[in-house]
C-alpha cells in the first residue's frame, strides 16, 4: 500500500467498528419502577427488531387467515404483510452482503435504528390490533353464544365457556378454599419450622448438664425422624391418615357423627396435612440457610459472652431466614398445586369442584382444562407477589411460578404426589 493512500479494507473495518460501539441499550438503574422501564425501552435501540417484529406479524396474519376482518382488517393485513415484504428484503442483503452488510447496506446504520424502531412499534400496534380485531372478537363472540345457550354446546371452547359460566359458583368456592389451605397452611408450617429446626440443629455446649444434654439429643433425633417419615410418604396417603386418625379418635370419646363433623371437617384435616407436610420441607430449607450463614459470626458471638441461644437468636436465625426466603416463598406455591391431592377426603378445593362439574355435564376434558388454567393463574399471580416481597426485602427473587432449579430452592421439594 502507498503512503498516504487509504486501504478501503481499513476504512470498511473501522466503519464497521464504529457502528458496533454504538449501544443498543443505556444501563438501566436498580430498582426502577414498572412505568420508567416501559419508557426506557420505548427509547432504547433493541436487536433484532426486524425478526422480533416480523413474528408478531407473522402470528397475528396466520391467526386471522380464516376469519372475516372488514376494511380495518384489511388495512391492518397490509401493514402487517408490508412489514414481512420489507423484513425479508433485509434478510436476503444480509445473507448476500454477508461480512460486507453493516458497511454497505443503508438498513445496517446506527442512524436508521431509530427510525426503524419506531416503524416497528408502529407495524407491534397494527398487529395487536389486527388480533382484537380477529380471533379476540371472534372469542367474545364465541363466549357470548356460549353463555346464552341452553344445553351445553358440542364444541370445545364453547362447551369449557358454559361449564365455567354455569358451574362459576363450584369454582370460586374452590378456588377460595385452596387460596385458604395454601396460605393458611404455610404460615403455620414456618412457625412449626421455626421450632424444629431450632431442635434439629441443637449441638452439645460446654457447661451443660446432662440432662439438657440429653433432652437436645432427643429434640434432634425427633426432628429428624419427623423429616424422614414426612418427607417419605406421599401427601394424598398423609391426607387420608391425618382424617381418619381424627374421626376415630372422636369416636373413641363416645362423640356421635353430627359432633364430630361439627369440630373435624374435611377442611380442617387438610388445613392440618398441609400444615405438617409443609413443617417438614421448611424445616429442611432453614437448616439450610442456617448453615449457610459464615460459623465464624457463631463463634464471634460467643466470644462476646453470648450463649448459644442468644447467638443463635440475635445472629444467626435472622440472616438464615433472610438466606430461605426464596424457597420458601416457593413452598406457597407449591402448595397451592399439591393441595388438589386433598379432593381425596372430601376437601371441597379446586380439583373437588372440577370432578363436581364433571359429574354435572359429563365432560371432562374441557373441565380439567379450566383447571389447570386456574391454576396456572394463580400460580403465577401468587409467583408475581412473592417476588416483589423478595424485592422488599433485598432478596433473590423466589423464581418463576413455583421453579425448583434455583440452587436456593433445591432442597425445597422432592415430593411424591
Amino acid at each position: 500500500m502507498a503512503l498516504g493512500v487509504p486501504d478501503p479494507r481499513l476504512e470498511e473495518a473501522v466503519l464497521g467498528e464504529e457502528e458496533n460501539l454504538h449501544p443498543y441499550a443505556e444501563p438501566l438503574p436498580e430498582g426502577a419502577g414498572f412505568f420508567r422501564r416501559l419508557a426506557h425501552f420505548v427509547k432504547s435501540d433493541h436487536p433484532y427488531v426486524l425478526l422480533g417484529t416480523s413474528a408478531v406479524a407473522a402470528f397475528s396474519l396466520a391467526c386471522t387467515a380464516t376469519l372475516p376482518l372488514g376494511a380495518a382488517g384489511s388495512a391492518l393485513t397490509v401493514v402487517c404483510l408490508a412489514w414481512l415484504v420489507f423484513s425479508a428484503v433485509a434478510l436476503v442483503a444480509k445473507a448476500v452482503l454477508r461480512g460486507a452488510y453493516r458497511s454497505r447496506c443503508p438498513l445496517a446504520r446506527v442512524s436508521l435504528r431509530k427510525p426503524l424502531r419506531y416503524l416497528s412499534y408502529l407495524v407491534w400496534a397494527c398487529a395487536v390490533a389486527l388480533f382484537c380485531l380477529g380471533p379476540v372478537a371472534h372469542f367474545v363472540a364465541l363466549c357470548q353464544g356460549a353463555i346464552a345457550s341452553s344445553t351445553n354446546p358440542s364444541g370445545f371452547l364453547e362447551s369449557a365457556v358454559y361449564m365455567l359460566y354455569n358451574g362459576r359458583q363450584l369454582f370460586v368456592t374452590g378456588v377460595t378454599t385452596t387460596i385458604e389451605l395454601a396460605l393458611f397452611g404455610t404460615v403455620i408450617a414456618f412457625f412449626l419450622a421455626l421450632l424444629l429446626v431450632f431442635l434439629r440443629i441443637q449441638t452439645p455446649d460446654r457447661g451443660e448438664n446432662d440432662a439438657v444434654r440429653f433432652f437436645k439429643a432427643v429434640g434432634a433425633g425427633f426432628a429428624r425422624l419427623y423429616s424422614t417419615v414426612v418427607r417419605g410418604t406421599p401427601m394424598m396417603v398423609q391426607g387420608a391418615i391425618v382424617y381418619f386418625a381424627g374421626l376415630a379418635v372422636f369416636r373413641s370419646m363416645g362423640w356421635e357423627t353430627a359432633q364430630i363433623n361439627a369440630v373435624w371437617s374435611p377442611f380442617w384435616a387438610g388445613l392440618v396435612t398441609i400444615s405438617l407436610n409443609s413443617t417438614a420441607y421448611m424445616m429442611e430449607v432453614l437448616r439450610g440457610g442456617i448453615e449457610a450463614v459464615d460459623p465464624g459470626q457463631l463463634e464471634a458471638a460467643r466470644s462476646l459472652g453470648l450463649s448459644q441461644w442468644q447467638a443463635m437468636r440475635k445472629v444467626v436465625f435472622p440472616q438464615g431466614v433472610k438466606n430461605s426466603v426464596p424457597a420458601l416463598s416457593n413452598e406457597l406455591i407449591v402448595n397451592i398445586k399439591d393441595s388438589s391431592v386433598l379432593s381425596i377426603i372430601g376437601v371441597f378445593d379446586l380439583m373437588f369442584a372440577t370432578t363436581s362439574v364433571i359429574g354435572i355435564y359429563y365432560k371432562g376434558l374441557e373441565a380439567y382444562c379450566i383447571a389447570a388454567v386456574v391454576y396456572l393463574i394463580l400460580t403465577m399471580a401468587f409467583s408475581k407477589v412473592l417476588t416483589m416481597l423478595a424485592a422488599r426485602l433485598d432478596v433473590e427473587a423466589p423464581g418463576p411460578v413455583g421453579s425448583t432449579t434455583d440452587p436456593a430452592a433445591a432442597p425445597a421439594r422432592a415430593r411424591q404426589s
